[in-house]
């Protein structure tokens, strides 16, 4: 894949421990103007598992939206080549609505530790601190939770709150969780997102010349405001199990988190 942007070891060793990735205005100015147009007037369903050849003819929209090289490299270090489109959403907040979405994962319960699914979020449009950008809290998408049971949550140490320019591509892990704040703005502010599954093995699938690089594990150790002392001590297991499946090497740890809990000794004592 030379000719497309792969992301390196050391980024995707980020997306791991915070479980986005944020492009920022990645996409064109007139494209930006076309995709509002685009959202405004909808984008119909397709059915679950479609090829993106199905789902976007070549020359749409948003099949140019996904063959930006950024966001191609993107997309390809995360899932692999040819994932299928779980389905797709056009996201509006209305001015001055007066609510917000609540906190949530987008999955049921998820305990795969050895693949996930990416939702692309693209923003057509500058969004600004009044126009009620994605909420997302870094660092939650292996905590494993039924979608909406954080919905009691309203607010959480370092949780961020999206301002961005227009043409900005965010993708999530499936289990980050956000939710749409308040637009208490005078302008309708758009988003619009396609959850992709991965039809390949995630492994190695990015630029992994720098994988030896000390901030790979710098990145993979990062601590987040709202982890608890304890519990804190799951993220970073988790995050090994899952450097581990994506790199194919078993030995890989943090601090013997993992090491010390599958020491399974074979060898007889004399």
């Amino acid at each position: 894949m030379a000719d497309i942007p792969l992301l390196s070891s050391v980024e995707m060793a980020r997306f791991v421990a915070h479980g986005s990735l944020r492009l920022d205005a990645v996409v064109p100015p007139d494209m930006n103007e076309e995709g509002l147009e685009v959202l405004r007037d909808g984008i119909p369903d397709v059915p679950y598992g479609s090829s993106v050849q199905d789902a976007y003819p070549d020359g749409s929209f948003v099949r140019r939206l996904i063959e930006l090289p950024a966001v191609a490299g993107a997309l390809h270090s995360l899932v692999g080549p040819g994932p299928s489109v779980d389905h797709h959403a056009v996201h509006v907040r209305e001015p001055h609505e007066g609510r917000a979405q609540p906190l949530h994962g987008d999955a049921i319960i998820d305990v795969r530790t050895d693949a996930f699914d990416v939702q692309l979020m693209y923003y057509p449009q500058d969004v600004t601190p009044d126009m009620g950008g994605t909420l997302s809290v870094p660092g939650s998408h292996l905590r494993r939770t039924n979608e909406s049971d954080t919905g009691r949550y309203q607010n959480l140490r370092g949780q961020s709150r999206l301002v961005c320019s227009a043409g900005t591509v965010v993708f999530l892990h499936h289990g980050l969780w956000h939710g749409g704040r308040r637009n208490d703005s005078d302008v309708e502010r758009y988003m619009f997102k396609i959850r992709f599954n991965p039809t390949v093995r995630q492994r190695r699938l990015w630029d992994t010349s720098d994988l030896d690089d000390p901030r790979v594990a710098e990145n993979l150790s990062a601590h987040f405001p709202w982890y608890e002392h304890a519990t804190a001590r799951l993220e970073f297991y988790n995050r090994v199990l899952l450097w581990r499946a994506l790199t194919g090497d078993d030995s890989f740890d943090l601090a013997h988190w993992v090491t010390r809990v599958s020491n399974r000794p074979q060898r007889e004592a004399a």
